[in-house]
């Protein structure tokens, strides 16, 4: 076989996303004949961070990598399970001494497969440089792998954008997470890295990216912290699908993934016309 199909999951958000994984990503899995599955779990654990609960409930499902982001820490929990499980990441360019590990070199039945996470910096925490831990790593491991995927999870388009251009060509594929909103930019690039700027969330789209509404809403009205509560109702998945090929690490296919698709049909109203 000269290629590698990959599957990616969106932020889990939840008990919600967590339970409607359990329900589709065996048929996923199965549709798309996923050799490698990666999945964003820095939300899995009640909407802020990951434990070792939600962790192992993934990987039984056939999950082979977790990726994170800035909510990681959210729970002390979160902190001990990424510093004792590899496969579970968190961003590589937070500073050095943090718990985890911000890349893994997966031994799939195709091969190696190296998987990265990296964080921005605009609008976000003033981290390490994305851009120059990208070149440090890929400097470490190219020699390991031509299969490399990146998750990067970033709050501006722009620089989710511009790390997915400055990548092209080094690794097989960049996905940007954290927005919570799926973007409809799925392509490969010119120099063969499959793209999208954000996969968007896994979980209750009943909700202000998957916190219940009037608690955001309150957030804006009198700018003041509220309870964050995992939102219920309306769930969906959101992923990407890419096809690798093996010796070039190139991406040949990409496609988005949303199930089921939005109710898009206007109900009429009594009186309406």
């Amino acid at each position: 076989m000269n290629t590698l199909n990959l599957l990616f999951i969106g932020d889990i958000i939840g008990k919600p996303g967590l339970e409607f994984v359990q329900t589709w990503l065996p048929s996923l899995i199965q549709k798309y004949k996923a050799d490698v599955v990666i999945a964003n779990g820095e939300n899995a654990s009640d909407g802020k961070g990951l434990t070792s609960k939600e962790g192992e409930l993934l990987f039984n499902l056939g999950v082979h990598v977790i990726t994170g982001g800035n909510h990681t820490w959210d729970k002390f929990q979160s902190q001990e399970y990424i510093r004792t499980e590899p496969r579970a990441l968190r961003p590589l360019n937070y500073p050095k001494g943090a718990h985890g590990n911000g890349y893994y070199i997966l031994n799939s039945k195709l091969g190696k497969i190296a998987v990265i996470n990296l964080q921005g910096r605009t609008y976000m925490a003033s981290i390490d440089c994305p851009f120059r831990t990208a070149d440090w790593v890929l400097s470490k491991i190219k020699s390991e792998t031509n299969l490399i995927f990146v998750d990067f999870h970033a709050e501006a388009t722009a620089e989710k954008i511009a790390m997915g251009l400055y990548l092209d060509g080094k690794v097989s594929a960049m996905v940007g997470t954290h927005t919570h909103i799926q973007t409809s930019d799925e392509k490969i690039l010119s120099k063969g890295t499959g793209y999208i700027t954000d996969v968007g969330m896994t979980g209750p789209y009943n909700s202000v990216i998957g916190m219940k509404v009037q608690a955001a809403i309150n957030r804006f009205l009198f700018q003041t912290p509220q309870k964050y509560e995992t939102a219920e109702g309306d769930i969906h998945i959101a992923g990407m699908f890419f096809k690798m090929d093996i010796k070039s690490g190139k991406t040949l296919e990409v496609e988005r993934i949303f199930f089921p698709d939005f109710d898009k049909t206007l109900e009429l109203k009594n009186g309406d016309n």
